[in-house]
């Protein structure tokens, strides 16, 4: 249905310029933008939402997101903030006691055990759980604390410790399907889908586990459609994708042309909050480091990781390569260079300007997720001490011609484009000077990363628009255009034309 607002509308911001047209009205139809200027009717049977002067800006996406999980999060034990892993048996065992039933598998989510002084015990945690069934998951994803009865659930091999990087993640891939049901899954999905539409979000790049090209199809089906969605996939679904002929950016039928095929993803190495990232520089000594891998893990080699990206490339796949630590950065993009990849290199936390330059050359996306820094600031001081300068190098990226992709890798953090470019703002979230501040983005440099490439609102885009409550662009300084930014109500969002969000 078409629809006008009315003169005074809002103001188109081009973010390109760093600012906004005068107040205008704009005209959708057919799911795309048809005009702007003053004094644009609606057509016979449209409607029209005055929204009084307020800033219409492209709509946002988060470029990273593994969306079952982050969907079922709120339906588990919070373990952030336990400094160690008593902290988390005493919240487990406090949790087990206040349950009326034994029966239910529980399951605890955030905990981050890099800059513990030892490392998690099986036996400790069923000295706690008894028989019943507990999976505890890793803030970052990259492990998981089982007791004897999960492992059994799961039907591995039983250990005494955590699982980590490619012996976890088929694990959590099956994670919902064991202890939820589907409709707990769709209850979730609905929810963190509104939550996003509420923040201006109208599209995802999901990354997880499972099935997504074949389950999202399903979901849209059943109404779970408020956004658009990026399917990706891992080495072990290529054969099914190349098998179905899709290609990046192709259409996946029964989503009404709102879900695609996204890139092929694969996870090279590990993460600094387990201390799995593999690094040119040995980790910090910590009781909780595997003497193993002092520079953490390296899951894929360079021979098999351009072989992979090889077949990817020649099905018309683009490639989303996770490399957190600079030693797989180095391997990462000597494979894309290899294969001719195109895509991006997912998180690029630990860099050198070597490597970014590198980046930059090979034409890849640096998929970032700023709001990270938050939570690994002081864990790469305790871990990676020497090397903060080089860590989430966002102004360097820029400077340097690689264009950035913000997401949230939601449930690591939460799925709010807000959150994420005030961190990349401002670099702090509390009464602490700025990390880094020479690597500070502007705001409208954190927006127009946002946006998935869109500089403005023009006329024949498609209508997937944000209507804000103040100038995303206000503010003087970091701390104050951060603190815009963490405040900023959303009054609308809109995802070809349709309305998935209102509140005027």
């Amino acid at each position: 249905m078409p629809i006008a607002r009315s003169r005074g509308v809002g103001r188109a911001m081009d973010l390109a310029s760093h600012g906004a047209e005068a107040p205008v009205d704009v005209l959708i139809e057919g799911g795309r933008v048809s005009a702007i200027g003053s004094g644009l009717r609606a057509s016979p049977g449209g409607w029209v939402v005055d929204a009084s002067g307020r800033w219409l800006v492209p709509g946002l996406w988060d470029q990273h997101v593994h969306m079952t999980q982050w969907a079922t999060t709120a339906a588990r034990l919070d373990l952030s903030g336990t400094p160690d892993a008593q902290a988390v048996l005493d919240r487990v065992a406090a949790h087990l006691h206040s349950l009326a039933t034994e029966s239910i598998t529980l399951v605890g989510y955030g905990y981050r055990s890099g800059g513990w002084p030892r490392p998690v015990s099986t036996a400790d945690l069923d000295a706690v759980c008894g028989r019943r069934a507990v999976v505890l998951v890793a803030g970052d994803g990259h492990n998981g604390w089982l007791s004897s009865a999960a492992q059994r659930l799961f039907g591995v091999e039983p250990r005494d410790g955590a699982f980590d990087e490619t012996d976890w993640f088929p694990l959590w891939a099956q994670l919902a399907a064991l202890v939820g049901s589907p409709e707990e899954v769709t209850h979730g999905l609905d929810a963190v889908m509104t939550q996003a539409s509420v923040k201006g979000v109208v599209g995802i790049v999901d990354m997880e586990f499972d099935d997504a090209t074949g389950t999202w199809p399903g979901r849209f089906e059943a109404g779970l459609d408020r956004l658009r969605v990026r399917t990706s996939v891992y080495a072990e679904g290529l054969e099914g994708v190349f098998a179905a002929g899709l290609r990046t950016g192709d259409v996946l039928v029964g989503t009404g042309g709102l879900a695609t095929m996204g890139p092929f993803k694969i996870i090279t190495d590990g993460s600094l909050g387990t201390r799995t990232a593999h690094t040119h520089e040995p980790y910090s000594p910590s009781g909780a480091g595997d003497a193993a891998y002092p520079n953490g893990k390296q899951n894929v080699s360079r021979a098999e990781l351009t072989e992979l990206l090889e077949a990817a490339t020649a099905h018309g796949l683009e490639a989303a390569v996770h490399t957190i630590g600079d030693a797989a950065a180095q391997i990462a993009l000597d494979a894309v260079a290899a294969s001719g990849a195109r895509g991006s290199i997912e998180h690029a936390q630990l860099m050198t300007r070597a490597g970014i330059e590198r980046m930059a050359g090979l034409g890849l996306r640096a998929s970032v997720q700023p709001a990270h820094l938050l939570d690994d600031r002081d864990l790469t001081g305790a871990i990676w001490p020497g090397r903060e300068d080089r860590c989430f190098m966002l102004r360097t990226m820029l400077d340097l011609g690689v264009q950035l992709a913000l997401g949230s890798d939601a449930p690591v953090a939460r799925l709010d484009p807000w959150l994420a470019m005030a961190a990349a703002v401002h670099r702090t979230a509390d009464e602490r000077e700025p990390w880094v501040p020479q690597e500070q983005l502007t705001a409208a440099e954190a927006l127009g990363a946002s946006v998935d490439g869109r500089g403005t609102v023009a006329v024949g885009d498609v209508a997937d628009l944000a209507l804000l409550d103040a100038d995303p662009l206000a503010g003087e300084t970091p701390a104050e255009s951060a603190a815009v930014l963490r405040g900023m109500r959303v009054k609308a969002t809109l995802v070809a034309g349709r309305l998935t969000h209102l509140d005027l």
